[in-house]
């Protein structure tokens, strides 16, 4: 196992950010690490991490005990803190070079860990010039420098544009084929879109662990559909296997279905047969927001 964590507790003062957790995480594996804010995230990680101290149980990375073996910790695992800080003053290979002379790495990683990121045609600037998306890159590049077995991700894609986050999400699934990738966030679509497995956590103890494709499996979905003018929802409820319609706002409907079948199709052919016109039509994983809801609103 990369990452095992057994028994974990973490007090601040009388306050218990974290109250008995304990998972193990494979390789390669890619893992989302889900909670309210204050549900004790960050804290895990930077235990992981060996930047804070447990106070009670025990963790291994890559075999070696946080406590006991802090520097054979640090070397395997490649660390994305949430606020990814920066020299902003710094040249982009100038930092990497600064970072790389840290962790005794060549000259050539450095090349290659560009590349990786799809940094080559902002590396020569400084990194106060990059946007938000590619300072993220700058950050996974850091932490994958030293070619860790571990990558720790917290809240990787906050703040980016729809764009920036295909390309790092492209880029963490890539790294995902042959590392262990835990990652925090609260967005679920960025979990669906990334994840092999999810982790809920809330007020510091761990509600639920699944795999992804078992909350797929679920034989219910929702598809989103929006129309250019207000549809009776009594009329949409002629769908076969509806059951459900909610006119969220304006002129957006969520429909569920009792079916793991995608049903898109089935709404295109209904709309486009009694001459209804859909300015957009997604589906949604109920499932995995209903769970993460659920386990989460007390």
């Amino acid at each position: 196992m990369s990452i095992e964590v057994s028994g974990v507790s973490k007090l601040y003062g009388t306050q218990k950010a974290l109250n008995n957790i304990s998972f193990k995480v494979g390789k390669p594996e890619i893992v989302g690490f889900l909670g309210p804010n204050g549900a004790g995230k960050s804290t895990m990680m930077k235990i992981l991490t060996t930047y804070i101290n447990a106070s009670e149980g025990h963790i291994k990375v890559n075999t070696f005990d946080v406590d006991q073996d802090q520097k054979n910790v640090q070397k395997s695992v490649g660390y994305l803190p949430e606020n990814n800080p920066l020299y902003l003053d710094m040249y982009v290979k100038e930092y990497l070079a600064f970072n790389a002379q840290v962790y005794k790495v060549s000259k050539e990683r450095i090349q290659e860990v560009i590349e990786l990121t799809g940094l080559t045609i902002e590396s020569h600037k400084k990194i106060e010039q990059l946007s938000k998306g590619y300072r993220q890159r700058v950050g996974l590049a850091c932490a994958l420098l030293h070619n860790p077995e571990v990558l720790i991700l917290d809240e990787p894609t906050t703040g980016l544009d729809p764009n920036q986050l295909v390309d790092i999400r492209h880029l963490i699934k890539s790294i995902g084929q042959t590392k262990t990738v835990f990652l925090s966030t609260h967005i679920m679509q960025e979990v669906e879109a990334m994840c092999d497995r999810v982790i809920i956590i809330n007020k510091g103890e761990i509600v639920a662990d699944k795999k992804l494709q078992e909350l797929r499996d679920n034989k219910e979905q929702t598809v989103i559909v929006e129309f250019d003018y207000r549809v009776e929802e009594a009329f949409l409820k002629n769908l076969p296997k509806v059951k459900s319609v909610i006119n969220t706002h304006g002129f957006v409907y969520e429909i569920t279905f009792e079916t793991s079948e995608d049903m898109r199709s089935h709404v295109f052919d209904f709309t486009h047969d009694n001459q209804l016109k859909i300015l957009q039509l997604n589906q949604k994983n109920a499932s995995l927001e209903s769970l993460f809801r659920e386990l989460t609103s007390n």
